[in-house]
């Protein structure tokens, strides 16, 4: 019984945390995070003495424990002759609007103007 709960519990739990310090201890300069809260920003100064990061969010600095870091995003620019990973291109839909309705603009328009075609009679 002691097996199966090692197998089962234990060891998972184990590998769990040894892949959580392996990314804290490759975190750098430059790399995304999310925090546990879901903050989204990147590392702009790492302390590991005093085990602090501070977050860079749209130009607003934030200071957190490292512990706060759910997930970290590593960026490869600092490698010579390799690019950082493309970011997904979003085709702009409205130049390929195909569909027959109207916009929810469109039609208060024209119910506006039926109104008053109405009150004119």
């Amino acid at each position: 019984m002691g097996v199966v709960m090692y197998f089962s519990m234990i060891r998972p739990q184990k590998k769990q945390q040894q892949k959580r310090q392996e990314m804290m201890n490759q975190m750098k300069k430059g790399d995304k995070i999310i925090t546990i809260g879901g903050l989204h920003g990147v590392i702009d100064t790492l302390d590991n003495d005093a085990k602090t990061v501070v977050i860079d969010s749209d130009g607003v600095y934030l200071t957190f424990n490292l512990s706060a870091i759910r997930q970290v995003e590593p960026t490869t620019a600092n490698i010579p002759g390799v690019t950082s990973t493309p970011e997904a291109k979003v085709e702009d839909q409205t130049d390929n609007k195909t569909d027959d309705k109207p916009d929810a603009s469109e039609a208060a328009d024209a119910k506006s103007a039926e109104n008053d075609q109405k009150a004119d009679k």
